[in-house]
């Protein structure tokens, strides 16, 4: 679909109000009442831009996903070493670069409503699914660039170590939403040092069941 570009800022600011209420209410509990209230346009504007609330849910995660990809690429493409740039990264969960009272997992969609969208739409479970495992390949080839320059040593297969760390961050995070402080995503990066800086340790197989 073409849009003037008087349509097309209509249409964003839709997004941008959106997301803010998102952020407080989670999906579901969103009505597309206050969607309009709050974006001031009538409803047959809405379904001009969206023909659901599933579609407005899957153009607002695809926007999440690519802008966060583009924030994460400017945060990495500073000189530093791999492990410097990977760090760089899970800083910024605790202190956005700029704004050290925020942090990005306090506007992490991921954490906000992976599991209410996976449950809820499977076109928007896919759409935030495919994010994460973009943000995964990334995180990869960061530990394996800090492995090839020194930085880092040998371990565990970097798709597995990184999937296995990005894991406990989302845990972390959901933490110090319920506490309001952010002890647990400190005590993450504490741990991400551990896992990361630990060379890999032998495989021992499992004991025969009985």
């Amino acid at each position: 679909m073409t849009l003037t570009k008087k349509a097309e800022a209509t249409r964003q600011h839709i997004l941008d109000t959106g997301h803010q209420l998102v952020l407080r209410k989670g999906f579901a509990a969103l009505g597309l009442l206050e969607i309009l209230k709050s974006c001031n346009v009538p409803k047959g504007s809405f379904y001009h831009y969206f023909p659901s609330k599933q579609a407005f849910g899957c153009a607002l995660l695809q926007q999440y996903v690519d802008g966060y990809g583009h924030k994460v690429d400017r945060l990495l493409a500073p000189d530093g070493t791999g492990y410097e740039r990977l760090m760089r990264y899970w800083d910024a969960w605790i202190s956005a670069p700029g704004d050290a009272s925020c942090g990005w997992a306090e506007e992490c969609l991921v954490v906000k409503l992976a599991a209410e969208v996976a449950d809820l739409s499977e076109e928007m479970r896919q759409v935030l699914h495919t994010g994460v495992q973009g943000l995964l390949a990334k995180l990869g080839a960061l530990i394996d660039a800090a492995r090839s320059d020194g930085s880092l040593p040998a371990g565990p297969p970097s798709l597995v170590l990184a999937r296995v760390i990005y894991q406990m961050w989302l845990g972390a995070a959901l933490l110090a939403k319920l506490s309001q402080d952010k002890s647990s995503l400190v005590q993450a990066r504490a741990a991400t040092l551990h896992l990361l800086t630990c060379e890999a340790a032998p495989t021992v197989s499992p004991p025969p069941l009985r």
